[in-house]
Order: structure tokens, then C-alpha cells, then sequence
């Protein structure tokens, strides 16, 4: 999944070591092989015991595929330090259409990061303690809630907490390939009903494609160091490109040996029993082991969606800051985190979660599209880099990055047409849509740029007539204060009333008479119901004679928020109909009263 800078790294000073960005920014990558191995073998079924024998060959293309982004994404490295995600660098070097579809991908990918890794950690969970399960929506919406509270208060993960989980899985995924290499057979039988289904005779080139496209699910991630290069310490680039490499190596190594035990143990996709869990069982058995990589499965996937939580909200902040995206999407808590950020993503993955009922492999079909989307446009827009700057060796490189771009590519409209009408039509119509919304809101900021003239020196400022209208309902202590503050502004001010009859006005006149207050009151004497058109009406009056008109509306405010509910509104439709209606400055005037 393409990760933006990472939030929840706790750099100190220093920045990252090279095996601390392994722990902080890999986990999506690594962890993947929880599912990614799965997905091709649920694809293979449907030809039979005999398909699955293509797991292997098809994980060797996998790995080609890794090789040649690993390569790739060291580059994005070096040409982007400053961190370059496929947003920016599609922005950089392919202009604004291109990095618009980067940016929707993107969007889309962190929220089914989230729903994917929350939901295979809970299947993951419920497959080595088979009596917490039953509730997998409930258990994973408790496992999102969590993940938000975390982000919601500031409270991030550093570096160092993840190390020793990450190092727990990679040591016990390599030994469950080392030990299940040495058997000769499993160290338990498999349980579960198969999911084979046999129904096809051959192993077609559309099955393998479909079987392809469903395990690149598992380079899910490759690219999250190129975005996060400023964490590291110094000498930044050269970690970034360490890590990068250690990564690929890694990840490669895992989903090699894993493929190898599928095949060597014949194991076969099976209902309420994760793949994963069937070969640590055939190679640990149900021993001490298998019981903490389990554990350590779950956590790792819980760590690996708690990455978004990080990265869209800083994505949706740099959309803001180019007029993408709403304003208040950059604006920071004072914690300070991008809470809009975290509480939109946490909705949308709950939502998603729900409508899947906590199935996986039901998110597959959507999760690897917007992922391969990001990965061609930033391997296209190197391609476009080294073309326009001609460096020392530019060709090859260019050669390298176009590979990655056509592979990648071929990857993305495979999986779209494998799976369209499994649900990957869904993530053409969200690009879609999230790029007209992106030009739609650029349109609006544009206009307002206008307006107000950016860019422009403007005339000098100079005072215009002023008249404050404070609307009015008697003779009282709130009143007296809202006069008082309209007269501390300056110019003329104008009491304004509006009754039901005759004798309220004059009632009200009288008072106002005895009162003395020096302030002018006009009292509307009207039949309509509401009182705000009446206002309304007079207040456009006022801005049509010329001048500066404020209306100041005096609110009761108690002390207690358990109070506001028994409060009328009238102040707040009033204030929120003259904004709309008129050209007046409106403003309101809190009158605070205790219990």
C-alpha cells in the first residue's frame, strides 16, 4: 500500500536506523504474506488439486515483479528525498490529471489497508484460538476503535516498540519455512472443509492471470520507505535504499519459501482455517510456537492498518494545501494530529468492514487495483524524469522504471478485468469520482482566489458609515449588555424588535420609554410566525441604503453544556439566515448566566 510519511514513528532527534524503518514502515509489505499467498490458492482451486501445483511458478513471477519494484522504488529514493509518493510524483513530472488518479488510489488504498489487515488479523486470530471467534465484525470493529482512540490522542507506536513484534514475525514466518523444509511430513493433519472445488479440468491462462494478479496483494506496501525518506537519519538516502533492499529480500524470501511449502505439504485452501495457520500448524504443529506467531500475526496486521492512520491523514493535508481537498483536512488537533484525517478514514473502514461482514478475501478484488494504479503512475513519472533530464546512465534506468511501469500496469488491468464484476468495478467508480470531487473543489478555491485577488496589492482600508442592529425581545439585563458591546464599537446603533401585535409594541415602547437608554429601538409589528424574515427584510434594507451593517445577536449561554439543549435556537437559524440572505457582518454576543 503506498504510505505517506509516517506519523506514528517516534524519530527523537536522530531519525531511523535502517532496521527500525524496516519495523516502521514495512509492516504493510510483510505482512501481507497472511494473505497474499492465500488469495492465489483460492484463484488456483477452482481448477482443482492439480492448479495448485501452479502456486509456485506463479510466486516466482511475484518475485520478479518484487525485484524489479525494489530496484525501482531505490530510485524514487534518490530522485525524491524528499519523499515521494505516487501523488508527488505524478505531480512532479506528469501534471495534475495524473496526479489526481494517484491521488484516489491512494485514498481508496488506505482505507482497504486498514479493512484488509483489521479483518485478516481477526481471521488470523480466530484460526489459532478457534473459541474467540463467531463475531468477526464486532471483534474487528473493536480492533479499528482501538486504533483510533490511539491516533485520536496522539499516542503513536515508535520505532523501537514495533521492532521487537516485527522481529518475532519475520524470525517465526522464516521458521516455519526452515522447519517445514526439514519435515518430511506435517506435524498435523489439516482440518477445516476444503474449498477445492475441481469444477475446471484445465489450468487456463486466464486462471494464472487472475491467480497473478490476486498474489501481487502481497507487494502491497514495497513503496512506503520511498514516502517516508525525511525519517531517517542522516545520510537519509543511502538508509532509505538499505532498507528498501533489506525489505525486498525479506519479503521475498517468505513468499518463496511459503509457496514451496504448499506444494510440498499438498495444502489446500479450507473454510474457518487461514493458509498461514495451516502451514505453521505443518510445521510447528500445535505447539508454544504456533500459538505466539499467531499472536504475533494479529498484532502485526493490527500494527500494519495502523500505518494509514498515519499516512491519509498527511495525504489529505497535502491535498488541502494544493486546494484539493477541504481546508479543515489540513488543520492539526492540538495533540497535534490531523483528526478530520483519522475520524474520516475510521468511519469509511467501518463501514467497509461491515458491508463485507469482516471477510478478506471479499476486500481482495478492491485492495490491489488502486495499489498497482500508484505504483504505474510513479514508475511512468520516472520514466518521464530520467527522459527530461538525461543523467549519467539515464537509459537504463529509464528502461528499468518502464518495466516496472508495464508490469505493474498489466498487473492493475488484470486484476480490473478479473475481477470487475466481483466488486473491482467499485474502485473505477470511486477514482472517478474522488478525481471529478478533487477538480470540483479546485474549482471552488480558484473562484475564491479570485475573488479575493491573490496575489494582488489591495486598495488601503477606509471606514464607512457603521450601524450595529441588535434585535431585541424586551427590557432586560441580556439587552443592556448587547447594547453596551454595539455601542463599544462605534457608529450608530439601532435596537430592533419585532411583536405579534399592537399592544406588545407598545407595551414594549413604553419600557423602552421609561428605560431612558439612549438607543433608538424600531419595533416591526407583523402577523408572520418567524420572526427571522422579518429581520431579515429590515437588515437588507439597511445594506441597501450603503454603509457598513452588523447585526449583533444577544444569546443566552449557560454555564453547562447539559443546558444548551434547553435553549431556543432562534439565534442560531436568525444568524445563519442573515449570512445567507444579506451582505451584513453578523456576530453574536454570548450573555453567560450560572445555575
Amino acid at each position: 500500500m503506498a504510505k505517506g510519511a509516517q506519523a506514528g514513528v517516534a524519530q527523537g532527534h536522530r531519525g531511523l536506523s535502517s532496521l527500525q524503518g524496516l519495523a516502521a514502515l514495512s509492516l504493510d509489505a510483510l505482512s501481507s504474506v497472511a494473505y497474499g499467498p492465500e488469495a492465489i490458492v483460492l484463484v488456483l482451486a477452482a481448477a482443482g488439486t492439480s492448479g495448485l501445483r501452479a502456486t509456485l511458478p506463479i510466486t516466482v513471477g511475484i518475485a520478479v515483479l518484487l525485484a524489479v519494484l525494489t530496484v525501482s522504488y531505490r530510485q524514487v529514493i534518490a530522485v525524491h528525498p524528499d519523499g515521494g509518493g505516487a501523488y508527488a510524483v505524478s505531480a512532479a513530472h506528469l501534471g495534475p490529471r495524473a496526479a489526481r488518479v494517484a491521488a484516489a488510489s491512494l485514498i481508496i488504498d488506505y482505507v482497504l489497508t486498514v479493512a484488509v489487515s483489521i479483518t485478516a488479523g481477526i481471521a488470523a486470530l480466530t484460526s489459532a484460538f478457534p473459541g474467540v471467534g463467531g463475531h468477526p465484525v464486532l471483534l474487528s470493529l473493536a480492533v479499528l476503535a482501538a486504533l483510533t482512540a490511539v491516533n485520536l490522542v496522539g499516542l503513536a507506536e515508535s520505532a523501537k516498540v514495533l521492532m521487537a513484534p516485527t522481529v518475532l514475525f519475520i524470525i517465526g514466518i522464516l521458521g516455519v519455512v526452515v522447519v517445514g523444509l526439514i519435515r518430511s511430513h506435517p506435524a498435523v493433519r489439516d482440518h477445516g472443509a476444503t474449498l477445492v472445488s475441481g469444477s475446471l479440468k484445465g489450468l487456463g491462462l486466464v486462471l494464472v492471470a487472475k491467480a497473478f494478479a490476486a498474489g501481487c496483494t502481497s507487494l502491497t506496501g514495497v513503496e512506503a520507505i520511498a514516502n517516508a525518506v525525511p525519517t531517517f537519519r542522516e545520510n537519509k538516502v543511502a538508509r532509505a535504499q538499505r532498507t528498501e533492499v533489506m525489505l525486498g529480500v525479506l519479503l521475498g524470501a517468505m513468499l518463496l519459501g511459503l509457496a514451496v511449502l504448499i506444494g510440498k505439504f499438498s495444502l489446500q485452501p479450507r473454510s474457518g482455517v487461514t493458509l498461514l495457520d495451516q502451514m505453521t500448524a505443518a510445521s510447528f504443529g500445535h505447539t508454544v510456537p504456533y500459538y505466539v506467531l499467531g499472536l504475533t500475526t494479529t498484532a502485526i496486521l493490527a500494527f500494519a492498518a495502523n500505518t494509514s492512520f498515519g499516512g491519509l491523514p498527511i495525504l489529505l493535508s497535502l491535498l488541502a494545501r494544493d486546494h484539493l481537498m477541504p481546508h479543515w483536512f489540513g488543520l492539526r488537533g492540538e495533540k497535534p494530529v490531523y483528526r478530520t484525517g483519522i475520524t474520516v478514514l475510521a468511519v469509511f473502514a467501518g463501514a467497509l468492514i461491515v458491508a463485507v461482514g469482516g471477510d478478506t478475501q471479499r476486500l481482495i478484488p478492491l485492495f490491489a487495483i488502486g495499489v498497482f494504479i500508484g505504483f504505474t503512475l510513479s514508475q511512468a513519472g520516472l520514466v518521464r524524469y530520467w527522459w527530461t533530464t538525461r543523467p549519467s546512465g539515464w537509459a537504463g534506468k529509464a528502461t528499468l522504471n518502464g518495466l516496472g511501469a508495464v508490469l505493474s500496469g498489466v498487473a492493475a488491468v488484470v486484476f480490473l478485468a478479473s475481477k470487475f464484476l466481483a466488486g473491482a468495478w467499485l474502485v473505477v467508480v470511486l477514482v472517478t469520482a474522488f478525481v471529478a470531487l478533487f477538480s470540483r473543489v479546485r474549482r471552488y478555491y480558484d473562484r475564491v482566489g479570485r475573488a479575493l485577488h491573490l496575489g494582488e496589492v489591495p486598495p488601503s482600508p477606509r471606514a464607512k458609515p457603521s450601524q450595529v442592529i441588535v434585535p431585541v425581545g424586551g427590557v432586560n439585563e441580556m439587552t443592556a449588555a448587547a447594547l453596551s458591546a454595539a455601542l463599544s464599537m462605534g457608529g450608530s446603533v439601532l435596537a430592533l424588535s419585532v411583536q405579534h401585535d399592537d399592544e406588545g409594541a407598545d407595551e414594549l415602547r413604553n419600557a423602552w420609554e421609561a428605560w431612558a437608554c439612549n438607543v433608538e429601538l424600531h419595533v416591526i409589528v407583523t402577523d408572520s410566525r418567524t420572526l427571522v424574515d422579518p429581520v431579515v427584510q429590515f437588515v437588507c434594507s439597511r445594506v441597501a441604503l450603503g454603509g457598513q451593517v452588523t447585526v449583533l445577536i444577544p444569546e443566552v449561554e449557560p454555564r453547562h453544556v447539559r443546558y444548551q439543549v434547553l435553549q431556543n435556537q432562534r439565534g442560531f437559524i436568525l444568524a445563519n439566515q442573515l449570512r445567507m440572505r444579506t451582505d451584513a457582518t453578523v456576530a453574536t454576543y454570548p450573555f453567560r448566566i450560572g445555575d
